[in-house]
């Protein structure tokens, strides 16, 4: 096929923008404010009503990474700490806990759900065990029965790394909602887009207050006013503190793509089923459906590439898409096969066998409100010609 005819890559994971962002954010450049100002205001108060608390319990940030940071700073864990997480996860989740001073401890995952195995967490807790930090993985509720029951029992903190899980519910509940923070994403390919961007939504309103002084140098709540219309507030460096702060060009995408995340969310779900339907008969390995009485986030459809079922590995499946100019995404590569803590730590991925294969063989596919049925149909027509049913 010669270069003029080929079709356009079709990019994994594009944000839906409409109009309305678009408007947004010239009116917010010709107000000359673009850092945290009345945007940010405005986003958290919208944020904090869709998830049923108060403008007291949320801040927003820079990214969900920074609200993790924050979270466990602020929660006052000591140094050392150890928070047991997933091993099946985005090194960021890891990296927020060494950069709070803790120590992170793995514990394998469910090898159906590929969320956290209570189980395993349990197993995992030693005398040093502070927190519990899961994650909502691709959309997916965990176990927050099993895990605050944990939780409770060694008295732990809970903090819910929610990057995937904005629209999730679990047994009428909102992710984010069960531990003592839950920490969320706006990145460029999530459910709700800012480019960058995170929130902290906190269960106790001292400990948000806390975080949001941190996020901003570690300065007292007058440091958010300063350059605002109502005179130069003094203010004092309380803490030593993060550039963690929103900036109002951010949050002029985010308080579109709040509103319009319903919406939003029923498009996916609609991909998501028309993928199950289209490859029920072929040797991959389909993401569970979601369990009762949950709200599944439909972040991300992650399919299994068995090299023995499907002929093809993970990889060369990978590079057979993007030769038919199909962006795919791996989520994830487990914690435990990554150089730098292998070297720190002296993991070794077969430690976590369930999280070592899915993370071997997952491969994500096209999902996003953006995505054209026709654009779908490019998606599925290209997996059945490198997939044969079995």
């Amino acid at each position: 096929m010669s270069a003029s005819t080929e079709p356009p890559f079709l990019v994994f994971g594009a944000p839906a923008i409409g109009e309305e962002e678009i408007a947004e954010v010239e009116a917010c450049l010709r107000s000359g404010w673009l850092g945290t100002g009345p945007r940010v205001a405005q986003f958290e108060r919208d944020f904090a009503a869709y998830k049923g608390a108060t403008p007291a319990q949320v801040a927003a940030v820079n990214s969900c990474t920074a609200a993790l940071h924050v979270s466990m700073v602020a929660a006052g864990l000591e140094p050392g700490s150890e928070v047991i997480t997933t091993p099946l996860t985005f090194c960021a989740t890891v990296n927020a806990i060494l950069h709070a001073g803790l120590t992170p401890v793995l514990a394998d995952v469910d090898p159906l759900t590929q969320n956290l195995d209570p189980a395993a967490v349990e197993a995992a807790i030693t005398p040093r065990t502070r927190a519990i930090l899961p994650v909502h993985f691709a959309g997916r509720p965990c176990d927050m029965d099993r895990l605050m029951a944990i939780a409770r029992k060694h008295d732990l903190l809970v903090i819910e790394d929610c990057a995937h899980a904005i629209e999730t519910t679990y047994r009428g509940q909102e992710a984010g909602t069960f531990g003592d923070f839950g920490c969320f994403s706006f990145y460029v390919t999530k459910n709700v887009a800012t480019g960058e961007g995170g929130m902290i939504l906190g269960r106790d309103a001292e400990h948000i207050a806390r975080a949001r002084i941190l996020a901003l140098h570690g300065m007292s709540r007058d440091a958010w006013h300063r350059f605002g219309d109502k005179g130069y507030r003094h203010y004092q460096v309380v803490e030593c503190g993060f550039k963690y702060n929103m900036m109002d060009l951010q949050a002029a995408l985010g308080l579109h793509q709040l509103a319009k995340v319903g919406r939003n969310w029923l498009r996916r779900r609609a991909l998501w089923q028309r993928y199950d339907e289209a490859f029920a008969g072929l040797p991959l390995g389909l993401p569970a459906p979601p369990e009762a009485d949950t709200r599944h986030g439909h972040h991300l459809y992650t399919a299994m590439i068995d090299e023995a079922a499907c002929g093809i590995d993970r990889d060369g499946f990978l590079d057979a898409m993007n030769a038919a100019r199909i962006g795919t995404g791996v989520h994830y590569l487990s914690i435990p096969e990554h150089p730098y803590y292998q070297q720190r730590f002296g993991w070794r991925p077969e430690q976590w066998p369930h999280a070592m294969r899915l993370g071997r063989q997952t491969v994500s596919l096209p999902l996003s409100p953006a995505l054209g049925d026709r654009d779908q149909a490019r998606v599925i027509d290209a997996v059945r010609a490198l997939i044969r049913p079995a």
